[in-house]
């Protein structure tokens, strides 16, 4: 809770000094943008907080994306209802966190390990696959599913969002969540618990993978065309997102509450750098700095004693 609490102090500072600096910046429209451009990382980041939860993570998550957007698009250009893409970019993006969780989970082979052969794999393979070519002529039945209301976006999105965070959120409460915490907290302990750690590995790289296909479609909708480019640097924000808002490096602890407002907070930074009137470049620096101190932090607050366990298990 003090690290939500930190976090809300610094996005209410920020609107402050935007407020005094440059009022521009909560104008309807820019608020609007905001607002769609991260209701896909908020989804996004509720399946990495899951894989943080037990102690691995997976920075494939934007060459993922860039897949699951890529055959949403092309299965709505053939002519498929805006449901069956929507399901095609899912089932693709939880076949993907399945493969990913079945060789982190049964191959025993690090996460960090997998999810950058992955996040290499999967990016110059779409760019083999569609030698860059975008996918271009949407039909406009896919652009929110054919409503065009301006208010359908901001609404759908919002729904979609909110129903990910709560499901994401009540299930810490129910048995399933509580394995999911106890693998993070202490796999060895979870074991003898009775808890198939492998099997709450692997489901949460497949939830993960599932909800990074649903983040897609939530993007992609917005627009008649699709960069196969698209999601660079996706995995930096989330990872960011979930980190400041105090779900553990390590695993074991954080809540859906914290990754909002860490959504909220580093995507806030970008545009206000800009309206402040420094270059965007620093953007993603800010973001690995922001990492750093997070980790920084929560390596500070673990005992002595726990931080020799920690690095005894990662073989240190």
């Amino acid at each position: 809770m003090r690290r939500e609490w930190s976090v809300g102090i610094a996005i209410l500072l920020l609107a402050l000094v935007l407020a005094f600096a440059a009022p521009s910046y909560f104008s309807g429209g820019n608020l609007r943008d905001l607002f769609l451009v991260n209701l896909p990382v908020v989804v996004a980041a509720v399946g990495t907080m899951l894989v943080i939860l037990t102690g691995e993570i997976d920075i494939s998550v934007g060459s993922a994306f860039a897949i699951c957007s890529v055959v949403s698009g092309v299965v709505a250009k053939v002519g498929g209802p805006g449901w069956a893409a929507g399901a095609a970019a899912c089932g693709v993006g939880a076949a993907l966190g399945a493969l990913n969780g079945a060789l982190v989970a049964y191959g025993r082979i690090p996460s960090i390990v997998v999810t950058l052969a992955a996040m290499v794999a999967l990016r110059d393979g779409l760019r083999w696959s569609t030698q860059g070519a975008w996918v271009e002529n949407l039909p406009p039945r896919f652009q929110y599913f054919g409503l065009t209301q301006s208010l359908f976006p901001i609404a759908a999105g919002a729904i979609v969002a909110t129903l990910v965070v709560v499901v994401a959120w009540t299930m810490r409460h129910l048995a399933a969540g509580r394995a999911v915490y106890a693998t993070g907290s202490s796999g060895e302990a979870a074991r003898l618990a009775g808890i198939d750690t492998a099997a709450v590995k692997l489901a949460v790289f497949i939830i993960a993978g599932a909800l990074t296909g649903l983040a897609a479609v939530l993007n992609s909708v917005r627009f008649n065309q699709i960069p196969s480019n698209t999601g660079l640097g996706l995995e930096m924000k989330v990872i960011a997102a979930v980190v400041v808002g105090g779900t553990a490096i390590t695993g074991g602890r954080g809540t859906c509450a914290g990754t909002l407002l860490g959504v909220i907070l580093l995507g806030a930074v970008g545009p206000a750098l800009t309206f402040l009137g420094v270059s965007a470049q620093w953007e993603r620096a800010l973001q690995g700095g922001i990492i750093l101190a997070a980790v920084t932090i929560d390596a500070a607050r673990l005992p002595r004693g726990a931080r020799l366990t920690r690095a005894g298990a990662a073989g240190v």
